[in-house]
């Protein structure tokens, strides 16, 4: 899941051509990211097919933690200490919140369901920056943000089913708690966003996102060890945890936030939403998660709902 992040760009007109050369190396950029943001339902399965989900999302946070670390490292960023550790803290087990959460649902709830939820994380950002008073929400967004509820009632509760292979089964309270844990990611990683924004300048990406990967695989450990899999970490199982950090997380994100920096976070973000889509269709290719015509209308109804308040 991405960072939700504004900022406003202004040119002249002989900035064009050079505008227009970084427009189109964001959009190239922010295609690779979204392509590899989609691996991470079906990198997640194939990790919990072996380790629970504490164990997956420490290994996920570690990895790409230390990686990203050695980046800041090799570009001479400054890292965060001092009283600067604290907030940081805070930001991991925000963080760690996130990515457990995330994780933890595709054990209950189908892959659609899952990216539809958490993908409603810029409403939380918006609604969250409207409560505290630091955004203005226009009519449109008040619209998205009515329509993303209707899709997701749509997609919790009214006339779905999700065809597995051999088998039409109806939502039940497994999929209720798989889409209720989607919520709480989705609802982290807009604190998350918002708690984050300030640090943001004041340290470079590498620095400032390998901190926070670090600190939320130290909330996760404890609950990792307690529920440790014996025997679980096959071939397959590491290789995915492996992926699972190092593509979606570590190289992803990275190239998500380099595309920010050549062209307009609106499109980045829109771009970015692509992730569902793509999520959807390996969900149905590789594990056969195929929605009725009701769950796509749950899904249409949010993606709907979240192009009108990220635009």
């Amino acid at each position: 899941m991405p960072t939700v992040v504004r900022h406003a760009t202004t040119m002249s007109s002989s900035d064009i051509p050079t505008a227009a050369a970084e427009r189109r190396q964001g959009l190239f950029l922010v295609s690779g990211a979204v392509l590899l943001f989609s691996l991470s339902p079906v990198l997640s399965r194939w990790a919990l097919a072996g380790v629970g989900p504490y164990e997956a999302t420490f290994w996920r946070l570690f990895v790409a933690g230390v990686a990203v670390l050695a980046a800041a490292r090799v570009c001479e960023q400054k890292l965060p200490s001092g009283r600067a550790l604290g907030k940081f803290a805070l930001f991991g087990l925000v963080a760690a919140l996130h990515f457990g959460f995330y994780i933890a649902s595709l054990q209950f709830t189908t892959i659609a369901h899952s990216l539809a939820l958490v993908y409603t994380a810029p409403v939380f950002v918006a609604i969250f920056g409207w409560f505290t008073g630091g955004e203005q929400l226009s009519a449109r967004k008040w619209l998205g943000i009515a329509i993303v509820v209707v899709g997701v009632a749509v997609l919790t509760g009214f006339a779905f089913s999700v065809r597995t292979t051999g088998s039409d089964a109806p939502v039940d309270s497994r999929m209720l708690l798989g889409d209720l844990l989607a919520l709480g990611s989705a609802v982290t990683f807009a604190i998350y966003s918002l708690a984050g924004r300030s640090q943001r300048s004041a340290y470079g990406l590498f620095a400032y996102a390998g901190t926070v990967y670090a600190t939320a695989a130290l909330w996760t450990l404890p609950a990792a060890l307690l529920t440790w899999s014996t025997g679980g970490y096959t071939g397959p199982v590491v290789a995915s945890l492996l992926a699972l950090a190092l593509l979606p997380l570590g190289i992803g994100h990275t190239l998500y936030n380099a595309a920010l920096r050549r062209t307009s976070a609106t499109i980045v973000n829109v771009v970015a939403t692509q992730e569902l889509t793509l999520g959807i269709l390996w969900g149905a290719l590789l594990f056969g998660e195929m929605p009725t015509s009701a769950g796509l209308a749950g899904v249409g109804l949010t993606f709907l709902g979240i192009l009108l308040v990220i635009l």
